[in-house]
């Protein structure tokens, strides 16, 4: 486990959307779409609360940045370099 706050807040947010996927059997470098069994719908309603979390822009140009779970951690820690996460 990590005490990076990104990692946090992402695993809060996909436990909400796939409460029943074990984070620690989840490859982080696969595509969240299928580690998760998560659809469009549910991938879109993921990014929309972490850009309401983050205060952050979640453009769709950008959605091919956030693949899998390390490529959208890296993504949120890019957005919020100048700013701290809570």
């Amino acid at each position: 486990m990590t005490d990076d706050p990104i990692h946090h807040l992402l695993v809060k947010h996909l436990g909400q959307i796939a409460p029943d996927i074990p984070f620690d059997e989840v490859d982080p470098q696969a595509d969240l779409r299928d580690e998760f069994d998560i659809d469009s719908m549910d991938f879109m309603t993921l990014i929309t609360a972490l850009g309401k979390a983050l205060s952050l822009p979640m453009p769709e140009a950008d959605y091919d940045q956030m693949r899998s779970f390390d490529d959208l951690a890296d993504y949120l820690r890019s957005q919020t370099a100048r700013g701290s996460v809570d």
